[in-house]
């Protein structure tokens, strides 16, 4: 199979404590799903879509999120994410992601991932992680 504009997956979770931007940022934060958070599931919603496609050492990066997050999600709603695959240029995959609580669209954009050999990319982690210690 190949990798072409099309591909979709979706993510289901439920709001926990530990999604929360009180959680994460302290008592003064309300107890609703984070930007953070809200972007990490969406970025796991497009590599999922390309996972059935990747051949045995391809993996995918984030390396570019533009989202709006428009409304606030409470402890225990469920949140469903969306990725489509719009654009490939080489390498470079442009996905529209969406999220939608039990009541409301809540958040829309995009974001882009990079193909990688996996073996490559722990090569050039290894190098640098050298480089530091140093």
């Amino acid at each position: 199979m190949s990798i072409e504009p099309g591909l979709k997956a979706e993510i289901t979770i439920t709001v926990q404590e530990s999604d929360t931007a009180r959680f994460s940022a302290g008592e003064g934060f309300p107890p609703v799903l984070s930007t953070p958070r809200l972007i990490g599931y969406l970025e796991r919603t497009a590599h999922q879509a390309l996972l059935p496609h990747l051949k045995e050492n391809q993996g995918s990066v984030g390396s570019c999120v533009n989202v709006r997050h428009l409304a606030a999600t409470p402890v225990g709603m469920q949140v469903r994410f969306c990725a489509e695959l719009m654009e490939v240029d080489g390498r470079r995959l442009r996905f529209k992601v969406e999220a939608w609580d039990e009541v409301e669209k809540i958040a829309e954009g995009e974001h882009e991932r990079f193909m990688i050999d996996r073996s490559r990319f722990d090569e050039r982690l290894a190098e640098k992680t050298l480089r530091i210690r140093k």
